[in-house]
């Protein structure tokens, strides 16, 4: 009987979830597929995580660190509740990170289903300890280097993320930066701040540069968000130089064949003609730090940098070196290593370096796309006959 209620239950939140939003099809196209049966594993387990009935059907969700994306209490979480088919069945974090092994365990209980997290460490420590009735990761991001994800492999519990959300929104925050730079409007409101209006008052002194005809390097820069930065750019009549493994756009990407634009494998050749340079590169084993002195020590000094990526494929110690010693022009952070830095950082108080706290993804609908994707995931979970029908598998 709980299964046959379940099925029910699923069927009518993958109805809610493909009337409500056009997302679920777009997360389709860009699904990572892995083929293992997991349906029928996980209605097995939901309908004996209890020795009685269940009353009405319902999928129970762990959100640890809900906090992080609703900070302002302005989402809308109807669409997850109408899944999970109580709003009993639904946990939300009050905390932007949730540290405490002890308190993460207390939260997932013994009968939760589906855990979420938003850009924190969950440590393989505490993941082994998940009951059994866990059947399902999803981050709420992009990022999934947070999660033990070959642990939930070995498991047989896949692990979501969602690639999508935000492509537009951090692409224009890099953006933001660049235009900012080009004007020197950091420096001219850092001036007001101490009531020096020199500049409205007697000559100019801040450097001024137009953006068309000036180059911009993005590094690992091929993919979704990088690609939008460089349509962006070329909209402003930028040169656009990308770098990638490969050394080639292939043919069916957007970018192919444009004009101004250029693929190359060699990043020092790229970073050497860039006015600005935007780092785009995952962060991984492979790349973590590898953004350092060496790059830096190539580009212009009137060149600035940009990081809307992650924080830690740049070497922050040679950065901060890098910028003591004003090698270039500036740097945009809008991630670093450790969010926020430690206190003692000396990024806070470079001069010529410019953070902001991971704003990219924060806008309101960028945030509200996340949860509604989330909820697209977690449908394509429940309603899966196979884990290749399951959205966005990263593992």
């Amino acid at each position: 009987m709980a299964t046959q209620q379940i099925k029910t239950l699923l069927s009518r939140a993958s109805t809610h979830a493909s009337q409500s939003t056009r997302l679920t099809r777009a997360c389709r196209h860009q699904a990572t597929r892995v083929g293992t049966n997991c349906r029928a594993h996980y209605l097995s387990s939901a309908a004996s995580s209890t020795t009685t009935p269940l009353k009405r059907p319902s999928v129970k969700v762990v959100f640890l660190n809900a906090a992080r994306l609703d900070y302002d209490k302005r989402l809308d979480w109807s669409q997850l509740k109408q899944v999970c088919g109580d709003e009993s069945n639904l946990l939300l974090g009050n905390k932007d990170a949730v540290r405490d092994e002890q308190e993460i365990l207390d939260m997932i209980g013994n009968d939760t289903n589906i855990v979420i997290t938003k850009e924190m460490a969950l440590p393989k420590s505490v993941f082994e300890k998940f009951p059994s009735s866990v059947k399902l990761l999803c981050e709420a991001g992009t990022g999934f280097n947070n999660l033990p994800i070959q642990a939930a492999r070995a498991r047989n519990i896949p692990v979501c993320n969602i690639p999508t959300y935000s492509t537009e929104a951090v692409a224009h925050m890099a953006i933001t930066y660049l235009m900012n730079f080009s004007v020197s409007m950091f420096e001219q409101q850092a001036m007001l701040l101490r009531d020096d209006r020199s500049n409205f008052t007697g000559p100019f002194t801040l450097p001024l540069s137009e953006i068309n005809d000036k180059t911009i390097a993005l590094v690992g820069g091929a993919g979704r968000i990088g690609t939008k930065v460089s349509e962006i750019a070329l909209a402003l009549g930028m040169h656009v130089k990308i770098t990638s493994r490969q050394g080639a756009l292939s043919p069916d990407h957007v970018l192919y064949g444009q004009e101004r634009v250029e693929c190359t494998s060699d990043v020092e050749s790229a970073l050497r003609v860039a006015d600005y340079v935007s780092l785009h590169t995952p962060l991984n084993d492979q790349t973590r730090g590898t953004f350092g002195m060496a790059q830096f020590s190539v580009m212009r000094p009137t060149a600035f940098f940009i990081n809307t990526s992650r924080g830690a494929v740049c070497n922050e110690d040679e950065l901060i070196a890098c910028m003591e010693k004003s090698m270039i022009a500036g740097a945009g952070l809008d991630v670093t290593s450790t969010e926020p830095p430690p206190p003692d950082s000396k990024l806070w108080h470079l001069k010529n370096v410019y953070l902001s706290p991971h704003t990219g993804w924060r806008r309101l609908e960028t945030r509200q796309r996340l949860v509604n994707m989330t909820c697209d995931n977690i449908v394509s979970f429940i309603n899966a006959k196979s884990e290749a029908d399951i959205l966005n598998v990263v593992n």
